[in-house]
């Protein structure tokens, strides 16, 4: 069940225009948080981003999985999407008395800083990011500067003439 203040925020973020993904973001931000807590464990971070965006779609935000998704996460999807259209939400006793089992019970051998840690996230978010193309990362640069206020386009500028600096 997600939270009060994740439905908040990817309301807001839906009232501002901004994607679906950058929505469901809300909601793997808040399982990221989970992990890092020890509510449970994942086996890894693709796991945390999974159960993140299964949130989401359960929840109402129309996020489509990725064209490489297998048939078993496209299924998947398509199960979260019609859970979001049902008005109740009773799931099994047993059956989420083992999911949480199975969650708790996953990560003995890893710690939340190796799923989770800021370097596991900027190894997934660099392997993501360098499947697509160049073209593909730009035209997300570009929509994405239009949905941010021009204080947000000044900070984020900053920031980047800053980065360029320490890398020089």
């Amino acid at each position: 069940m997600p939270e009060a203040s994740t439905r908040k925020a990817a309301a807001r973020d839906k009232r501002q225009g901004k994607s679906a993904s950058t929505q469901a973001g809300e909601y793997v931000h808040e399982e990221i948080e989970h992990v890092r807590h020890g509510q449970h464990g994942v086996k890894n971070t693709r796991q945390a981003i999974a159960i993140g965006l299964s949130k989401a779609r359960r929840d109402g935000v129309p996020v489509e999985p990725s064209r490489s998704a297998s048939k078993a996460t496209r299924e998947k999807a398509g199960q979260d999407s019609q859970a979001a259209k049902k008005t109740t939400h009773k799931p099994a006793t047993k059956r989420s008395a083992g999911a949480r089992k199975a969650l708790k019970t996953a990560s003995k051998a890893t710690t939340a800083r190796k799923t989770v840690g800021k370097q596991a996230l900027s190894a997934q978010a660099s392997k993501a990011a360098s499947k697509r193309t160049a073209a593909s990362r730009s035209a997300a640069a570009r929509k994405a500067s239009t949905t941010k206020g021009p204080a947000v386009r000044k900070a984020a500028a900053r920031k980047a003439a800053r980065t360029r600096k320490q890398v020089a």
